[in-house]
């Protein structure tokens, strides 16, 4: 007798890559020792976060004891909130939008959820570019649609717009973008987005009902060598920005973040209602009271990113010496090589083997490649010089 759904019990035993190398790493610490292990595959921001989150913690602190200082508010967010957060959004998307474009949420992954659970009917697709963010498919498989990806280029990893549009069915509802992107470390291109934007539009008239474009974009802020993130807003009117806090002020675990619809899009107040409800009958009722207050005191500040790009300098460094195959990332904190051999579960056992921790392509949905991240001290970087060398002698 099960005690679990059929789905949850595959779910379990498919597990995710990026947990299991985690909890391998927990047991070689154990094992080894901390200093003995450099681990590389778990995208958690480990830089302090900037001191307006201090400031804004104290101030919460000293008001804590006012009536409904931490009661209930509109489903959407506080209103002082949103008018804020619009206007930050409108600064960085280089495009104005409004309060009443913009709904705060539980993170990014609670934004997606409410937005699936607010366009999807049973069977509707959601195409996602591979290499993908791995919770997509659950997220989507929660709201009884169907996940489908379309490949990147390889090895460049740019928008293939043939490959999307060959996925795209007169059931596809929802594609889903992630620039900077997890984790291949690649940015889109203003050209690729028009490009890929003229396909939706005609793609959407051929459907008869819009086909949504999602672009989720918590590495924003992250971009290097001068490097411009180019906003969908204005380029595609059913598109949305789907973003949080994680990422740029440290806060992962505070799990504030948002959805913004393109002001371009008809009927938004109609999806922005129904995002309303989503986000309080799927049970987050409204987005943190603390989370909030937080965002709302530090809009305009972010970690150090000048340390991430020092970081990216220092594995390059590393894998390019070692012989690897791989891009330059152009933002986010990851680096996507190719895995030798071919092989990248095998590769990646390999690697663990010299105490130095991965995650598979494929559970990114690029198998023959292999995910590190950066978001780890210089020295570990450094340290793990001779096991990825070791690594790669195997195969050579």
């Amino acid at each position: 007798m099960s005690l679990i759904s059929a789905e949850i019990t595959g779910y379990l035993e498919k597990s995710s890559w990026i947990r299991k190398m985690f909890e391998a790493g927990i047991a070689l610490k154990k094992e080894f020792g901390e200093d003995a292990v450099c681990d590389f595959s778990l995208g958690n921001p480990d830089l302090p976060a900037p001191p307006a989150v201090g400031e804004a913690l104290r101030k919460v602190a000293d008001n804590a004891d006012k009536p409904f200082a931490f009661g209930y508010m509109p489903n959407g967010g506080f209103p002082w909130a949103r008018e804020a957060l619009a206007k930050q959004v409108s600064e960085e998307q280089g495009y104005a939008v409004e309060a009443g474009d913009l709904l705060l949420s539980c993170g990014a992954a609670g934004a997606l959820n409410a937005f699936f659970r607010a366009v999807l009917e049973a069977g509707d697709e959601v195409i996602a570019v591979a290499p993908f963010f791995v919770e997509y498919g659950f997220y989507v498989s929660n709201h009884r649609g169907v996940f489908k990806t379309a490949m990147s280029r390889p090895d460049t990893f740019e928008l293939d717009i043939d490959a999307v549009e060959a996925q795209i069915t007169v059931k596809t509802r929802v594609l889903i973008i992630n620039s900077p992107n997890n984790p291949t470390g690649v940015v889109y291109s203003k050209e690729e987005l028009e490009a890929l934007g003229a396909m939706l539009e005609r793609k959407s008239a051929e459907n008869g009902r819009p086909i949504f474009l999602i672009s989720d974009e918590p590495y924003r802020f992250l971009a290097f060598d001068g490097i411009t993130v180019p906003s969908v807003l204005p380029i595609y009117p059913y598109s949305a920005v789907v973003s949080s806090f994680s990422k740029n002020l440290s806060l992962a675990g505070e799990r504030v973040g948002y959805i913004c619809l393109s002001p371009r899009m008809e009927e938004r107040a109609m999806l922005m209602g129904a995002l309303t409800l989503t986000n309080r009958i799927l049970g987050f009722v409204n987005p943190p009271v603390i989370g909030q207050h937080i965002m709302a005191h530090a809009l305009g500040f972010q970690v150090d990113v000048d340390v991430y790009a020092r970081r990216r300098d220092a594995m390059a460094e590393v894998l390019a010496e070692a012989g690897y195959e791989f891009s330059m990332p152009k933002g986010a904190f990851y680096f996507f090589p190719k895995a030798p051999g071919g092989d990248d579960v095998e590769f990646c056992r390999v690697l663990m083997e010299e105490k130095v921790l991965a995650v598979p392509g494929s559970g990114f949905g690029g198998p023959g490649y292999f995910r590190l991240t950066f978001c780890v001290g210089e020295e570990v970087i450094r340290r793990s010089a001779a096991g990825f060398a070791k690594a790669i002698a195997k195969f050579k």
